[in-house]
């Protein structure tokens, strides 16, 4: 199997956010994930939705051997596992979370699908958080 070489940006804004996402970054390990770089934390203001929570996010670059898909499907089952209930893309807006997990990059990978879209554009050139997260990473 080839090995992919994949950017992830992880947010939490509710209860205990760093172990929210050291428990995330663990849980992607466990799923056969090789972690080969974890940016610092950095908190930010809730972007595109009104919140008093402050967000802690974080940057990882992993080696997968998945697909998109079946990485976006890893994904969304930890962040099911940690107690995400609403997923942005079916509600149609963003709410507080436990734990929010996106592809970043993929192998520079251009992709599109109704479920995922590969850059996550928002994240390089809009999101300042983001910005700062990733300047060292892609």
């Amino acid at each position: 199997m080839s090995q992919h070489k994949v950017v992830l940006l992880l947010g939490s804004n509710l209860g205990d956010r760093k172990k929210n996402l050291e428990t995330a970054i663990k849980k992607l390990e466990d799923s056969g994930n090789q972690i080969l770089k974890i940016s610092e934390f950095l908190t930010s203001e809730p972007v595109e939705f009104a919140s008093s929570n402050i967000f802690c996010n974080i940057a990882l670059i992993i080696f997968t051997d998945l697909s998109p898909i079946k990485l976006l499907e890893q994904i969304k089952s930890i962040e099911a596992e940690m107690g995400r209930v609403n997923d942005s893309k079916i509600s149609g807006g963003y709410t507080d979370r436990v734990i929010d997990i996106d592809i970043v990059t993929f192998n520079w990978l251009n992709f599109s699908s109704e479920r995922l879209e590969i850059p996550h554009r928002k994240h390089i050139f809009e999101r300042e958080f983001s910005k700062i997260l990733l300047k060292d990473f892609i």
